[in-house]
């Protein structure tokens, strides 16, 4: 029902059901009696207290035209569908409402959707030529050897550029962070973590200080491409995840990881360069639908396929 019914202008308002003369029914009121109204409405009664029925003349009312046999039994088909789950046929105790699916049925299309939208995204970063892997690995408090960027582009796995990050505060780390700052000015980046990835692969790891915090999102407006967490741009682990589509719990829509420990589809090493081409693979791997999905994703399980099952209703 909606939140509320504006009232009908030129029309007598009444604002509780004992004004109501005798004599004007709703349409409500007038369909109980077989009845439905034969002229315009002369009033209108206040109801749930933000909402107007118009109120009709019961000596104008005609008769409702029964319905058929014809037309009670698709009525009738129709209210039976409503317990039929449309996907796998199950039968319900419940009616099931709008889109007439089982929760099982919409927990596998549900995922089957992100699967689906995270192979788009995949065909989408590979086809763009200005897409490209940021892949960092930096310790704050770590010998500047074990510290590098890099820049891989999407498209074809060039590496656009690669470098020691150096120490924080220093000149090498001040130039690392300019040439970042005009290779990615005008692309599209895609980060290797997200939530679930180990903190010194984030981008902000670049301009955090050693032994603090991660950076604020938006505290240094100079490197966009830092701000941690970002919306605007991907993560590999995400979209990896989300065409694996594995989950934690039964019945959890949200994909992610398997377990801490385990391996993932690309390398991860100090050597960030080789680990962007890595990832850039997978990428492609997903856009072509080669990339294995999880052996107990919900669409494989359930043993009717992807999206809605062609059966007759």
């Amino acid at each position: 029902m909606p939140s509320s019914v504006p009232p009908l202008p030129n029309l007598t308002r009444y604002t509780c059901w004992s004004q109501v003369p005798d004599g004007l029914h709703t349409r409500t009121q007038l369909s109980h009696q077989g009845l439905k109204p034969g002229s315009s409405p002369v009033g209108q009664v206040l109801y749930h207290g933000n909402s107007y029925a118009p109120l009709f003349e019961v000596t104008a009312a005609v008769a409702k035209r029964p319905c058929s046999p014809a037309q009670r039994a698709v009525l009738q088909r129709a209210r039976e569908l409503q317990y039929h789950c449309r996907r796998c046929g199950t039968l319900e105790s419940e009616p099931l409402g709008k889109g007439r699916f089982c929760d099982p049925c919409r927990y596998a299309m549900t995922m089957w959707g992100q699967h689906e939208q995270a192979h788009v995204l995949a065909r989408e970063l590979v086809a763009d030529p200005t897409a490209v892997l940021l892949v960092v690995d930096v310790e704050p408090d770590s010998l500047p050897q074990a510290q590098g960027v890099a820049v891989v582009s999407v498209h074809d796995g060039q590496v656009l550029y690669a470098a020691e990050a150096g120490e924080h505060d220093s000149a090498e780390r001040g130039a690392v962070l300019d040439r970042l700052d005009a290779l990615l000015a005008s692309r599209r980046v895609v980060e290797e973590p997200d939530h679930m990835g180990p903190l010194h692969r984030y981008p902000h790891a670049l301009l955090r200080l050693p032994n603090s915090g991660p950076v604020v999102s938006g505290r240094d407006p100079l490197h966009p491409w830092a701000a941690p967490h970002s919306s605007a741009n991907a993560s590999v682990a995400r979209i990896w995840a989300s065409w694996y589509a594995h989950t934690d719990y039964p019945y959890s829509t949200i994909p992610c990881l398997p377990g801490h420990g385990e391996t993932v589809p690309w390398s991860r090493s100090l050597n960030v360069a080789a680990d962007g081409k890595s990832m850039a693979d997978l990428l492609h791997r997903i856009a072509d639908g080669t990339e294995p999905v999880w052996e107990r994703a919900a669409w494989t399980l359930d043993g009717h396929g992807a999206g809605i099952a062609e059966r007759s209703a």
